[in-house]
């Protein structure tokens, strides 16, 4: 019985910790390696668009860790990779994209959204007759 039970434990919650990173796409340095896992575990999927591409399987997210790789092989530091795969597919690509011109809908948008319907819930609420003192009473009565 205990064994089932560590077998189900370890189905539920070892398994999220895999990643999609294969063995041939890993470097032979380590310290190489886990600075791809750094930077690929903050780069956006852009099949899965909110994944990591360190935890999409897509095609498109490995190529993605393989360029990051490469770059990491070259000699590149982490904010020139960084910059590279930036410049190639733009702020989109990153999980967490800075706050400029060309992002600020993608950070105000969800508060605008709250407004909107703060409002509209406001409204809604102010048109709504307000019940007058007398009619509970008289509804209760009605029903006995």
């Amino acid at each position: 019985m205990m064994r089932k039970f560590f077998i189900v434990i370890f189905l539920l919650f070892g398994t999220g910790l895999a990643h999609a990173v294969l063995p041939e796409e890993m470097l032979k340095d380590s310290g190489q390696e886990l600075r791809a896992r750094d930077i690929s575990q903050v780069l956006r999927c852009l099949v899965c668009q909110n994944q990591s591409i360190d935890d999409s399987n897509a095609p498109l997210a490995k190529d993605l860790r393989i360029i990051v790789r490469e770059r990491i092989s070259a000699g590149d530091s982490n904010d020139q990779v960084m910059a590279y795969v930036v410049n190639r597919y733009g702020n989109y690509v990153l999980l967490k994209p800075p706050f400029q011109l060309d992002t600020a809908l993608l950070w105000l948008l969800p508060f605008i959204l709250m407004i909107v319907a703060l409002g509209a819930a406001f409204l809604y609420l102010r048109q709504q007759p307000e019940p007058e003192a007398g009619d509970i009473s008289n509804e209760i009565l009605k029903e006995e």
